[in-house]
């Protein structure tokens, strides 16, 4: 088909309304539709894209949308996956694919079986530091990778109904950081031991989670990664990797506005943090858009597919189980 991809987008909330931005910005790109049982949400996007409001009925049902992104709420993930692969249309879904791993599986397989892609919407991957870490690996400048580090803390915690529907913070917030460890390490990870608090809000420890979580990951090689992710950082959004190797170790920080510093008697002042993830992650939001337009066309492009989507899933649900029984648990492989 000639001209930008045609795309159908499947909630106006705060993430889709993310990826409206990103398509307008990304050239060779058009947000032809947007469903939203909100019509004030669906109004919004429609102003920013110039999309039209529709129903999904109509962009599964329209032939000239060659690819739909997800964006609802998880329980409503599977379902419109399948929706969509019966259509014949390239899917972007965002994570997780669904709370229960074996629903999960079985609309990745519907996926596979009507032969359509299905990109996860694992971002951080399209970040070009993260993905400079991942190259370094590659080019073996830091040796066999022995042990890592990644930091992710939000600055403040989301409303008590977004948690009871979200899965809890390892299905909802750490998930991005078991698809990246993988990304990193470049094995299976086998195994998992969890430990977690309420510390931020205690409204959450009534929702069943936890804020405030520590997790050791140990991959099928025997490389260890350290996860850390707290619902609140009173100084900004922070998100930070370390890999340490045989040879060297690799880092990356947290990006600034300027690269500027004042020193003076009080000590030394930096730009402050990106506010949350849709400015930290606005490069990388944009290349997930890209690439899935590139998909869609036909690229063999590398993305965080199916599969990688059901891995992470396996490694939360494990990481839930170890805070519930104190005890290291073995991840199951799934495909």
């Amino acid at each position: 088909m000639d001209g930008p991809v045609r795309l159908g987008l499947l909630g106006a909330g705060r993430i889709g309304r993310t990826h409206a931005r990103s398509i307008a910005d990304t050239a060779g790109a058009r947000l032809v539709a947007v469903v939203d049982p909100d019509e004030a949400a669906a109004a919004s996007v429609v102003r920013m894209t110039g999309a039209r409001a529709a129903s999904a009925e109509e962009v599964f049902g329209d032939p000239a949308i060659e690819g739909v992104l997800i964006a609802t709420p998880t329980d409503l993930h599977a379902h419109q996956i399948e929706r969509a692969a019966g259509s014949g249309k390239a899917i972007f879904c965002e994570k997780p694919i669904d709370l229960d791993l074996s629903r999960a599986q079985r609309s990745v397989a519907a996926a596979v079986r009507c032969g359509v892609p299905l990109m996860v919407g694992f971002n951080r991957r399209f970040d070009p530091s993260f993905r400079r870490l991942r190259q370094e690996i590659e080019d073996g400048r830091i040796g066999d990778v022995e042990l890592v580090q990644i930091t992710s803390r939000d600055p403040a915690p989301p409303p008590r109904a977004y948690i009871q529907r979200s899965g809890g913070l390892f299905r909802d917030m750490m998930i991005h950081d078991f698809d990246m460890a993988r990304f990193l390490v470049g094995e299976p990870i086998v195994e998992v031991s969890a430990t977690g608090s309420a510390l931020v809000d205690k409204a959450v420890a009534g929702a069943g989670d936890v804020d405030t979580a520590a997790v050791v990951l140990r991959s099928a090689g025997g490389r260890l990664c350290l996860i850390s992710n707290s619902r609140r950082a009173a100084y900004g959004y922070d998100q930070r990797i370390e890999v340490h190797g045989s040879e060297g170790m690799v880092f990356a920080g947290n990006p600034a506005a300027t690269t500027v510093t004042r020193a003076d008697r009080s000590g030394f002042a930096t730009d402050p943090l990106d506010p949350f993830f849709m400015d930290r992650y606005a490069h990388a939001y944009r290349q997930e858009v890209a690439t899935f337009c590139a998909v869609v066309r036909g690229s063999d492009a590398a993305y965080p597919g199916g599969p990688d989507g059901l891995a992470a899933l396996a490694m939360a649900d494990a990481a839930s189980e170890s805070l519930a029984t104190g005890r290291a648990v073995r991840v199951g492989q799934v495909s």
